[in-house]
């Protein structure tokens, strides 16, 4: 049955335009966990916008669920993984000017020094991840990385399903749709683990929860905007339960 990965960053983000002390990610993790998340996802970027090294810490140390740590591949992130052991480092492309993540990791592009930095995480007892586009050559890459696996970027597929009002018979979504399911099939055949990510919400979720393989689904916006109406606990379940009758 597919997991879901629930992104807590913008619970911080909230919590940064005051520089206070609420609202807590460590709650909102909590309460993820009580509404079905198998796992926390957070991100912390070199410019601490949202999370801070200090949520990372005390996610780690009171979570019951799996963390998994998104981070640049610098020098920097690579020592804040090893010193707090999240149970998944994810590696991903960041840029100081952009809203969110844009653009999948270019594995084939900086093959050797990420080949080094997945070799560090693993010796440090994580499990790795690339964040990538739907591409073969990518896939390819971070196989030969050493990669554990691979989140295939679905944010093209969110933006063609929005576009087409989620009718599969135009063409531009079913492409998008079918570069994820064939990523999906290149990843497992390499002998990694096939997760998803990036701009899912409870309109476009089901079609990518029903993909063969499927393992994990990291999803966060969509869930924290929910939860601005229903609680974290209950768009929690929500999601879940989209992701759940998908995948049977």
């Amino acid at each position: 049955m597919v997991q879901l990965g629930v992104n807590i960053d913008h619970v911080a983000t909230v919590r940064q335009a005051r520089r206070g002390a609420e609202p807590d990610p460590v709650r909102a993790a909590h309460e993820a966990e009580l509404g079905g998340a198998d796992g926390v996802t957070v991100h912390l970027r070199e410019d601490r916008r949202h999370i801070q090294d200090h949520d990372v810490e005390r996610l780690r140390a009171g979570i019951n669920v799996k963390l998994n740590l998104e981070m640049a591949a610098t020098d920097e992130m690579v020592a804040i993984a090893r010193r707090i052991q999240p149970q998944i480092s994810m590696l991903v492309p960041e840029g100081r000017e952009e809203i969110t993540t844009e653009g999948g990791l270019d594995v084939a592009g900086q093959l050797p020094r990420l080949t080094d930095i997945v070799s560090q995480l693993k010796d440090g007892g994580m499990i790795v991840s690339a964040f990538i586009d739907p591409d073969p050559a990518q896939v390819d890459a971070a196989a030969e990385a050493g990669f554990d696996v691979c989140e295939v970027h679905t944010g093209p597929y969110a933006a063609s399903h929005a576009r087409a009002g989620g009718d599969f018979l135009l063409a531009d979504l079913d492409n998008a749709y079918r570069e994820i399911e064939s990523a999906g099939e290149r990843i497992r055949a390499a002998g990694m683990r096939f997760n998803a990510g990036h701009a899912l919400n409870y309109h476009n979720v089901q079609p990518i929860a029903a993909l063969d393989g499927v393992a994990e689904l990291h999803i966060g916006h969509a869930i924290v905007s929910r939860a601005v109406y229903t609680g974290i606990r209950e768009a929690v379940q929500e999601m879940k339960r989209l992701m759940t009758l998908a995948s049977r």
